[in-house]
């Protein structure tokens, strides 16, 4: 079944009322960094990623591979986007990175967000040859990249190799941590450096 489905069916848990919490805490801070544009939606709320839809980073399907998924939203998306005006959207966490320090000289991101492994109920698949984590695209499985600890380097595998697994709730990573290894981060910790090294 489509992670996007199986998320929306799931049945409310201690996890699905996080994700409304977590949701309340998402408009407002998003108010405070982009305007309503007319709909009572932010412009910056994250958006439901298409299965279909390019990594604007490495241009994989990002439907396609296991792993957290990203979006980040600029002022003047178009420049960065070949004149499209939507969120960039990205197969990983380390895509999404890799994308902000690249054009970090044209634009700052105006928010960024990465799937939120604390406010969605996952499987880590280990039948093949490396553990890789689910993949999650609905628009209420995101949180800002300001509110995650990031599981970094560990033995579970995302869309890129290598992972940068998120979590709102810093226990949950560090239960994440002690069954599958990495290193903790705060976002303000990741630093071009950092993603380079998990390309190898």
């Amino acid at each position: 079944m489509d992670p996007v489905d199986e998320f929306e069916r799931r049945s409310v848990d201690r996890r699905t009322v996080l994700a409304g919490t977590a949701a309340v805490g998402l408009t407002a801070l998003a108010g405070c960094l982009g305007g309503e544009d007319g709909s009572g939606e932010s412009a910056t709320d994250p958006v439901a990623v298409d299965a279909d839809r390019e990594c604007d980073n490495c241009s994989m399907l990002i439907g396609d591979y296991p792993g957290p998924t990203g979006q980040s939203f600029y002022e003047d998306a178009g420049a960065l986007l070949d004149g499209e005006d939507r969120p960039a959207q990205f197969c990983s966490s380390r895509c999404t990175y890799a994308f902000t320090f690249e054009h970090e000289s044209e634009q700052e991101p105006t928010a960024s967000y990465l799937t939120d492994y604390s406010v969605v109920d996952y499987e880590v698949e280990t039948a093949g040859d490396e553990p890789t984590i689910e993949k999650f695209r609905s628009a209420e499985s995101f949180a800002p990249v300001e509110d995650l600890t990031l599981v970094v380097g560990s033995e579970v595998r995302g869309a890129m190799g290598k992972s940068m697994i998120g979590f709102s709730d810093a226990d949950d990573a560090a239960s994440f941590q002690d069954e599958w290894g990495g290193d903790r981060y705060e976002h303000e910790e990741v630093n071009r450096e950092l993603v380079q090294s998990l390309m190898g």
